[in-house]
């Protein structure tokens, strides 16, 4: 009686331990599981050119207001991925930022708080960017187009050069555990006075009177000119396998509708060019749609 006591006790004993060592293991992979999901660098680069001035563009809501929905969405977002990865894990990234830096010193200002790195912060400074996130992006994005409007300062977006010098140093994460997303707020005009370069057929930029000398406005076969003639924008890095790109607000003149199309091939043959690992590229639209847009390119 003894001895089958004794072996009972002991079939308990290991019964036990393996059930300890399983649950430590789940435990463990939960974790393990929890740390590579990874974080969100998210980068916005906003174009505060005249295709926000609503004495052009009179649609509803103003690209403005379209923009200013935009940007508080991201914010909106990063906040839900505070409360999906819990106050402790959550590192994720979030900044506006304009190339170059605009000539008004109070958009600066407005545009230095529109930068958020929980990964540099507390638990306590984590709890204070939840509470005031999404209301600090949208009215710091409101006061930023105000200005811009009420001076007029067009100071655009040097997309290009943007993309020759500093997309790898603003929008890749050196850190394996961040996924890289860039958002680009633009018209899908490309100016800048300092990139204004051309080889051939290709570009630094896009404009109405470069689509029109090339022959590939109101053209039904734009796309087999594109490619016959070795159009598109001089590619000079072919290493941004690491980022993804989400461009929204296309939006052409309205008597050129088609310009859209043709856009949009420029930005599909630069982004292919450049080794982009993924990228969509969106028309303006009411905000609700762009919302669910950029919810289905986040939730990839």
């Amino acid at each position: 009686m003894k001895r089958q006591f004794l072996i009972a006790l002991i079939s308990f004993t290991i019964f036990s331990c393996n059930s300890t060592d399983k649950k430590e293991s789940d435990g463990q992979a939960k974790v393990e599981g929890k740390k590579q999901e990874k974080q969100l660098n998210i980068s916005v680069l906003w174009d505060l050119s005249d295709r926000i001035n609503p004495l052009i563009h009179k649609e509803q809501p103003t690209n403005a207001e379209r923009d200013i929905a935009i940007i508080k969405y991201f914010a909106d977002f990063l906040k839900g991925d505070m409360d999906k990865k819990g106050a402790y894990m959550a590192k994720g990234k979030l900044k506006i930022f304009f190339s170059p830096n605009p000539s008004d010193q109070n958009i600066n200002t407005l545009a230095s708080n529109l930068d958020i790195d929980l990964s540099k912060k507390d638990v306590k400074e984590k709890k204070q960017v939840y509470d005031h996130i999404s209301a600090d992006f949208e009215d710091a994005s409101k006061q930023i187009t105000d200005l811009t409007i009420k001076t007029s300062k067009w100071d655009g977006s040097d997309i290009y050069r943007f993309f020759k010098n500093n997309v790898v140093d603003y929008c890749v994460s050196k850190d394996s555990t961040y996924r890289n997303i860039l958002v680009i707020l633009t018209d899908g005009y490309l100016y800048d006075k300092s990139s204004m370069g051309k080889v051939g057929n290709k570009s630094e930029y896009i404009l109405p009177q470069l689509l029109t000398s090339l022959g590939l406005r109101n053209n039904a076969n734009f796309k087999s000119s594109f490619e016959k003639n070795d159009c598109g924008l001089i590619s000079t890095r072919s290493d941004l396998n690491n980022l993804e790109i989400l461009v929204l607000e296309i939006n052409s003149e309205a008597d050129h509708k088609d310009d859209e199309d043709v856009i949009k091939l420029y930005l599909q043959k630069w982004f292919t060019d450049m080794k982009v690992k993924r990228f969509e590229i969106y028309n303006t639209d009411l905000p609700t749609n762009t919302r669910k847009r950029i919810t289905d390119f986040l939730n990839y």
